[in-house]
């Protein structure tokens, strides 16, 4: 009798231009299991997805250079099945919509609780049905 074959890990693309946010963000989501890659820049996030597969990517929505509405249009063209949460410390009603209508998954207020961020990565990934993440 053959043991069940665990699922793979969870791949997550987190792009911040925060580094101590990235850096505590992936070290909590990694104790978890989740095999975090994370760049500084919707520049360097584009070159890590055409070199990777992600199930789901986090895009912080106020950046320098190329904001997180920008990074999700091209995230989608370059891979429409990819589940983008947007992650703001600056939320508004009207960047949520913007988001929601080109493509995101959901969006997110920073700061948000590890456990909420969690059940909305796991839903976006299909692991988790959608209504217990919200």
């Amino acid at each position: 009798m053959s043991t069940p074959t665990p699922p793979a890990a969870l791949r997550l693309l987190v792009v911040d231009d925060e580094a101590g946010y990235l850096d505590v963000l992936s070290k909590r989501l990694t104790k978890r299991g989740i095999e975090v890659t994370t760049v500084r820049s919707g520049d360097d996030g584009i070159q890590v997805l055409r070199k990777n597969d992600f199930d789901v990517a986090i895009v912080d929505l106020r950046m320098e250079g190329m904001d997180g509405i920008e990074v999700l249009e091209i995230f989608k063209k370059m891979d429409p099945d990819l589940a983008v949460i947007i992650l703001t410390g600056h939320g508004s009603a009207q960047a949520a919509k913007e988001g929601i209508a080109k493509g995101a998954y959901d969006y997110l207020s920073k700061p948000c609780d590890l456990e909420t961020l969690l059940k909305h990565i796991n839903a976006a990934a299909g692991r988790e049905p959608p209504e217990t993440a919200h």
